[in-house]
C-alpha cells in the first residue's frame, strides 16, 4: 500500500518504511507527525481525493532535524568590480513512515 502525500508544497509518493526529505516541520527527533494532507492511496484498490481523500492520513516518526549542504550563490558582472557571494543551507526534517491508513 502507498500513498500520494503533500507537504511543504510538493508532493511525495510513500510507503511503510520509507525515509524522506521534507521542508522542516516543527517536532522534536523522535517524536511522530501525522500528514493529513493525502492525495491518493494506491495498492490493491485505488482512491483518488477530490483534492484530499477524506479520512485518511499517514503517520510518521521524525528522524532527523538538520539543515542541508551549503549552497553558494555568486553575482558577478565583468569589468564592473561587482562580486557578491553568499551562502544558503536549507533546514529539513527527515521523516520514517510508520502508517498509512484510509
Amino acid at each position: 500500500m502507498y500513498a500520494v502525500i503533500k507537504t511543504g508544497g510538493k508532493q511525495y509518493r510513500v510507503q511503510q518504511g520509507d525515509r524522506l526529505r521534507v521542508e522542516k516541520l516543527v517536532g522534536d527527533v523522535g517524536g511522530s507527525v501525522t500528514l493529513n494532507e493525502v492525495l491518493m492511496i494506491g495498492g490493491d484498490k485505488v482512491v483518488i481525493g477530490t483534492p484530499m481523500v477524506s479520512g485518511a492520513n499517514v503517520t510518521a516518526e521524525i528522524v532527523a532535524q538538520d539543515r542541508d549542504k551549503k549552497v553558494i550563490i555568486f553575482k558577478f558582472r565583468r569589468r564592473k568590480n561587482y562580486r557578491r557571494k553568499r551562502g544558503h543551507r536549507q533546514p529539513f526534517t527527515e521523516l520514517k513512515i510508520t502508517g498509512i491508513s484510509a
